[in-house]
């Protein structure tokens, strides 16, 4: 067992676009997360779990319409290769594992949920694709997830902005001092929970053109500092997201 292994994190991926996972993986956090034996993906093309010569996993919608269906069968035969549950006739709720479909119809994706799949042991996402999805499939998983209110060609791209999003958040993969203090955090304002964005960073040159940083940050009175900077986080987010103060 190497270094790691106890706080390993597996996540599975269902495409039918495996090669699109190639770059984004390989690079940054989420390398760093693999690297240090955190985070352990696995890209699986759908493809796989057919029947057919033709590979096939999508057909056209019963009623009629334009566009092609993802099939049921082969999400099936997929999820009862990688769970580690029994998901038929019914899926049981786990403290451990989670299976996601990445919809447009899903709920919408945001920190708090990020920092909740963190917790989990074993993650499997499910890429959407072309017209929709048997409806079915919603009776194999725990959650349907969507990055926001826009359509993509496909559940790839959602999939890979949550995983960057869970990555950075294993315990181990970044100083835990950094992640407090990112946007998005909550904090107490009139006795109530809200959430802010990040103060504005500065570094060298000291001056470029005439634009100076702010003499403050140059004090060296790391009390007055942090005073400023809880200023302008909030003054940040009343310009820029007031919606996240609205209570």
């Amino acid at each position: 067992m190497v270094l790691g292994d106890f706080n390993l994190m597996k996540i599975d991926i269902l495409t039918l676009f495996p090669d699109m996972f190639s770059g984004p993986f390989a690079e940054s956090i989420v390398k760093k997360a693999q690297d240090k034996n955190l985070l352990k993906i696995n890209i699986h093309n759908l493809r796989n779990w057919t029947k057919d010569k033709h590979k096939t996993v999508d057909d056209r919608p019963y009623g009629g319409g334009k566009g092609m269906v993802l099939m049921i069968e082969p999400v099936f035969l997929a999820l009862q290769k990688l769970s580690s549950r029994k998901i038929y006739p019914q899926l049981k709720p786990s403290k451990t594992e989670q299976i996601i479909l990445l919809t447009p119809q899903g709920e919408v994706f945001g920190q708090n949920k990020a920092k909740s799949l963190s917790k989990f042991k074993h993650l499997i996402f499910i890429c959407g694709h072309y017209e929709g999805f048997d409806e079915r499939i919603k009776n194999f998983v725990d959650q349907t997830l969507s990055i926001g209110n826009y359509i993509l060609t496909g559940g790839e791209l959602a999939s890979m902005v949550v995983v960057d999003s869970i990555a950075r958040l294993i315990p181990g993969v970044l100083e835990e001092e950094a992640i407090k203090k990112e946007s998005f955090r909550e904090i107490k304002l009139n006795d109530k929970k809200v959430k802010i964005l990040d103060y504005p960073q500065y570094t060298r040159p000291e001056k470029f053109k005439d634009l100076k940083v702010p003499q403050i940050l140059l004090s060296g009175n790391h009390k007055k500092i942090n005073e400023w900077r809880y200023q302008k986080a909030l003054e940040n987010t009343k310009k820029r997201r007031p919606d996240l103060l609205e209570n």
